[in-house]
């Protein structure tokens, strides 16, 4: 079997299951596992039709989020295309049993799968919100795979009720009092700066930046009542499969 995976997520879950040796082409962003070296198709969403074909594939892995729907349609005039699109923790689960079905490693999907399980232990209740866009503020709804990874340790997202990526103001999400804020670095490459600006903001009842002097900055400290986590590597939170388990380990060190 050959395979082109255009999902970098989905490229790392491969080679975890065994199956790298029929990975014939990846994209630009596939960086896991480290050192992989796979002819490159080009980005996610600018995939080079011509020399996909060119290697012959007898499937090639899309992500319905990640890639276009016009660049699926054309590959599959030579090539079996496998749409993939996980919201949730239990779709990540059939995701890996279907691709350790299709490679031949079920034995090898259900370790994976048991390590998933495994760092599923719910934290202490927790209310969050996590942006992935600030020109304009954009969040994870309660439908995204981002909202459902956070809520699978026991926290409880306060725009669960938001479809996909809504467009909020960010004093209007902070009004709302979440215990946590996550900062994931992709797609927007969050800062330092970013993160200081929300534990910080006159939503939680602190001053305005340098409106008064050393003492109400003292107070203001006092006051803070928001758990800002991050930056920290995106892919923790966006990428789906082998990823989740990391992601998963990752909030249990954090919270």
């Amino acid at each position: 079997m050959r395979v082109v995976s255009l999902v970098p997520s989905l490229t790392e879950t491969l080679f975890a299951l065994g199956a790298g040796d029929a990975v014939v082409g990846i994209t630009d962003f596939c960086i896991f596992p480290e050192g992989i070296d796979r002819p490159r198709v080009g980005g996610t969403k600018t995939p080079n039709i011509a020399r996909i074909r060119d290697l012959a594939p007898d499937i090639v892995y899309v992500n319905v989020e990640e890639n276009r729907k016009k660049h699926a349609d054309e590959i599959a005039k030579f090539a079996r295309v496998v749409e993939t699109e996980p919201r949730t923790i239990e779709d990540v689960v059939r995701l890996i049993e279907m691709l350790g079905d299709i490679h031949g490693r079920q034995r090898e999907a259900q370790t994976l799968i048991a390590q998933i399980t495994g760092n599923r232990q719910p934290a202490t209740r927790f209310t969050f919100a996590v942006p992935i866009w600030k020109k304009p503020w954009m969040w994870c709804g309660g439908d995204t795979y981002v909202s459902n990874l956070v809520e699978s340790v026991g926290g409880r997202n306060l725009l669960r009720d938001r479809q996909r990526y809504p467009t909020i103001e960010l004093a209007d999400v902070l009004a709302l009092k979440p215990d946590v804020v996550f900062l994931p670095d992709e797609p927007y490459a969050f800062t330092e700066a970013d993160a200081a600006a929300i534990a910080l903001h006159p939503a939680f009842g602190h001053p305005l930046p340098a409106s008064r002097g050393e003492g109400s900055r003292r107070e203001g400290a006092a006051k803070r009542r928001v758990k800002v986590i991050g930056p920290f590597p995106g892919h923790l939170f966006t990428w789906h499969g082998v990823r989740t388990i990391e992601g998963l380990r990752f909030l249990r060190r954090s919270l």
